[in-house]
C-alpha cells in the first residue's frame, strides 16, 4: 500500500491567555437585560457592544452605557477597532430623539456619545452629531453630555459645528503613538488629532483623549504622547489596554502590567492632566462620570 505523505499544517499560535487582572465577569443580570432590550426596541447602538468592551458588564449592571450614533458601519479599517467597516446606511434623522428617549429613560445625569466614522459625508456626520447634543438638551437639560468625536479628517468647519453645540465634555482619543498610526489608524494622522483637541481646548472646551497600551509601542514613546497632549492642555487621560477582537486584527504585542498603568497615573499627574484613568480594563467612556 502506497503512503501519502500529507502536507504539514502548522495550526495558528493560540492567543495569549490573559492574567487574572484582565479577567471580568459574563454580562448578565436584570439591568444588564433590560438596557439591551431597550437598545434594540429603539434600533440604537453602544459601543460597548460593539466595539466588545470588557466592561459591559459593570457599566450596564450600573445603568451606564456609551451611545454611537450614525450606524454600526465604519468607513475606516483601524487594525485595532471590532466595528465593522463597510458602506455605512443613510443617515436617520429620527436617531437623535431615540437617543434622547433612551438617555431620558436611563435617568442618565452623564451621557457619552460616540459615532462611526462617516468620511463619504461631506460634513463627516458632523451636523447629525449636533442635532443628538440639542435633543438630549432638550429632553434632559440636567444631563451632562460627553462627545466621543472622530477627527473629521482634520476639518475645522465640521469640528466648529460640535464645539458650538456645546458639549460638556470633547473627547477624541488619539489611541496610539506615532510611530504606530500607519498600522493601527491607517486613514487618521497624529496632527489631526493634537490640532483637533487644541482647537476645542482653545475655544474654552473640557478636553479628553485616549491610548490603547500593548501595540507595540515603547514606555518613552507613550510618556512622550503624554507631553504631547499637554502641550495642546488636554485635560483628561484614559489609559487602557488593547485587547485583540479577533484574529483577524492587530496582534497583541504584550499584557501591561497593572504596576506599569499605575506608573503612567503617577506621570500624568505630574505632568499637569486634571484627570487620569490608567488601568487594563480602562476605556474611553469608563467612569465617565467622575471625570465631571
Amino acid at each position: 500500500m502506497n503512503v501519502i505523505d500529507l502536507p504539514v499544517v502548522n495550526p495558528e499560535p493560540a492567543p495569549p491567555r490573559r492574567p487574572e487582572w484582565l479577567k471580568v465577569k459574563a454580562p448578565g443580570g436584570e439591568e444588564f437585560s433590560a438596557i439591551k432590550t431597550m437598545m434594540r426596541a429603539k434600533s440604537l447602538h453602544t459601543v460597548c457592544e460593539e466595539a466588545r468592551c470588557p466592561n459591559i458588564a459593570e457599566c450596564w449592571g450600573a445603568g451606564t452605557a456609551t451611545f454611537m450614533i450614525l450606524g454600526d458601519t465604519c468607513t475606516r479599517s483601524c487594525g485595532f477597532c471590532a466595528v465593522k467597516t463597510g458602506r455605512p446606511p443613510k443617515v436617520d434623522p429620527d436617531e437623535p430623539r431615540r437617543i434622547a428617549e433612551a438617555v431620558v429613560s436611563m435617568k442618565l445625569r452623564h451621557a457619552v456619545i460616540t459615532s462611526v466614522n462617516r468620511d463619504e459625508l461631506p460634513d463627516g456626520g458632523s451636523i447629525a452629531w449636533v442635532n443628538t447634543i440639542r435633543a438630549i438638551r432638550e429632553a434632559a437639560p440636567n444631563t451632562t453630555i460627553e462627545v466621543l468625536i472622530p477627527d473629521f479628517k482634520g476639518s475645522t468647519t465640521n469640528l466648529q459645528r460640535i464645539i458650538d453645540a456645546h458639549p460638556d465634555v470633547l473627547d477624541h482619543n488619539t489611541e496610539t503613538v506615532p510611530r504606530l498610526y500607519r498600522r493601527v489608524r491607517p486613514q487618521g494622522k497624529y496632527h489631526w488629532s493634537l490640532a483637533l483637541l487644541k482647537e476645542a481646548k482653545a475655544q474654552s472646551m473640557r478636553t479628553k483623549t485616549g491610548l490603547m497600551l500593548g501595540l507595540g509601542e515603547t514606555k518613552e514613546e507613550v510618556i512622550e504622547v503624554m507631553r504631547d497632549l499637554r502641550e495642546v492642555d488636554a485635560e483628561i487621560l484614559t489609559l487602557g489596554q488593547y485587547l485583540q477582537p479577533t484574529k483577524n486584527h492587530l496582534p497583541l504585542d504584550r499584557f501591561v502590567h497593572p504596576d506599569e498603568f499605575a506608573e503612567y497615573r503617577k506621570i500624568g499627574y505630574e505632568l499637569g492632566f486634571s484627570h487620569v484613568e490608567s488601568g487594563p480594563l480602562v476605556r474611553s467612556s469608563y467612569h465617565a462620570e467622575r471625570h465631571m
